[in-house]
């Protein structure tokens, strides 16, 4: 947890650097996922790469497993000669993976400790004001403590101008949480609000239906650009398709909407973005990128062999012959 921590705090500095000049969270978030996609663009490519290139293989691995079926050791040698020979490393997406996935929890903790990672105010002070709004008939701070922070920026301009915020928060504190809480609001809609609270049938539910839809048709494409591999995917993984999603609802309903507008928004841009790298480095790209280098490597091949002139010998007799045919 730790190290998410440190991570939402550096990633906290490009949030809050968003805000500053665009003073809108919901636009702030937005600008902010873009480009903590493009720094992880090329870790991106690589790991759609390392996907396709197993599913373009998947058939010519199929039929060895049918082949060495009694011979799991002759399999493991030719599966491997076939990924050498047509350069693919399977595990190549593993740390292409992982990388990400770290960066990905970091933004979470950016977004959802925006008092101590992207306002960066003093943790001890955070935890003093926390415990103050405990003590308040009518009010209490988010029971989960992940959101906590959140559920104080929520109440805060309530609360700003008594003595105990006034002792915890120094006077240009006060005035950049109240400045930040502003930039809550993008387009009339608060973020701030929880889902829950306005009952199943508010508006406010869309939140976490369409969290649920972009999780789960980012997913879809997935499936669909990198068929032959997740096709091989069985029961726990295909549950994970609907049930992770439906998870994420879940917290959504029950948490600040900001978190499942970040999860929204970084849902949308990583379904685009897979949707164009899909293209681009799609199992048929890879095959035909393929064939083109091996036609290639064979044209600089023959043009190495050195040409020998070599005349037509004349057959015994033939020269002869043919002058004979002159005299004639």
């Amino acid at each position: 947890m730790q190290i998410f921590g440190l991570l939402g705090s550096l990633l906290g500095y490009i949030l809050w650097g968003a805000f500053y000049i665009l003073k809108d969270f919901g636009l702030s978030i937005i600008v902010f996922t873009l480009i903590v996609k493009l720094i992880l663009f090329p870790f991106s490519v690589k790991q759609q790469k390392s996907m396709a290139g197993t599913a373009r293989l998947s058939k010519k691995q199929k039929e060895l497993q049918e082949k060495y079926a009694n011979n799991r050791q002759k399999l493991q040698e030719e599966t491997s000669k076939l990924y050498e020979k047509e350069g693919v490393k399977p595990m190549g997406g593993c740390l292409t993976t992982l990388l990400p996935m770290l960066v990905i929890f970091g933004i979470f903790y950016a977004v959802a400790y925006p008092l101590t990672n992207t306002l960066h105010l003093n943790s001890e002070d955070v935890n003093n004001a926390l415990s103050y709004i405990n003590t308040i008939p009518g009010y209490a701070a988010s029971v989960n403590p992940t959101y906590q922070e959140i559920s104080l920026l929520k109440i805060f301009p309530n609360i700003m101008n008594t003595e105990a915020i006034q002792g915890i928060f120094n006077s240009t504190e006060i005035s950049t949480i109240e400045m930040f809480i502003g930039g809550f609001k993008p387009f009339g809609v608060d973020l701030l609000a929880i889902p829950n609270e306005f009952g199943l049938f508010s508006w406010y539910t869309l939140f976490p239906v369409f969290c649920f839809a972009s999780n789960v048709g980012s997913q879809l494409v997935m499936t669909r650009i990198n068929k032959n591999q997740m096709a091989q995917q069985q029961g726990c993984m295909k549950i994970m398709l609907i049930g992770l999603p439906l998870f994420s609802a879940y917290i959504a309903f029950n948490v600040p909407a900001a978190v499942a507008y970040y999860w929204i928004i970084s849902a949308v841009i990583s379904l685009v973005q897979s949707i164009v790298l899909g293209k681009i480095f799609s199992p048929a790209q890879l095959t035909a990128n393929s064939e083109a280098r091996h036609v290639a490597a064979m044209l600089e091949n023959e043009a190495k062999i050195p040409y020998v002139y070599a005349p037509h010998e004349l057959k015994s007799g033939e020269g002869a012959n043919s002058k004979k045919k002159k005299k004639k």
